[in-house]
């Protein structure tokens, strides 16, 4: 018989497994809907190809991409800050590059940054 592994003795962290200060982080249903949404209507537009999803110990990033083979023009985190207090326990924060454009509790308020502002037509 084959000898078993666990997979978290080859984790980064103490002793092999995964810190326990970090927790995994991931976007829930309605997160991703959210972004979905902002992230499809610039697709429409064609300002925006491509996205990616990347989850590391305490953060969840959601990169969206002009082209495939380019850095990520905005990334939106949703990081773990340690709070124990419900609806409390996340922050989500927008990138471009490595300026935060955006900063919130709540990822409606951090996707604010992309609404298109209104201008007079004459």
């Amino acid at each position: 018989m084959g000898q078993l592994h666990l997979l978290e003795d080859f984790r980064p962290g103490k002793g092999g497994g995964p810190r326990r200060s970090q927790r995994a982080v991931y976007f829930n249903r309605s997160e991703l809907t959210q972004l979905l949404s902002v992230y499809s209507r610039r697709v429409m537009t064609g300002e925006w190809r491509d996205y990616a999803i990347d989850h590391q110990p305490g953060i969840a990033m959601f990169s969206i991409f002009r082209h495939t083979h380019d850095q990520p023009l905005f990334s939106i985190a949703k990081r773990a800050n340690g709070s124990s207090k419900p609806g409390k326990e996340f922050d989500y924060a927008v990138y471009s590059g490595r300026q935060q454009l955006a900063r919130s509790g709540k990822l409606a308020e951090a996707l604010r940054v992309f609404e298109r502002k209104l201008q007079v037509v004459s």
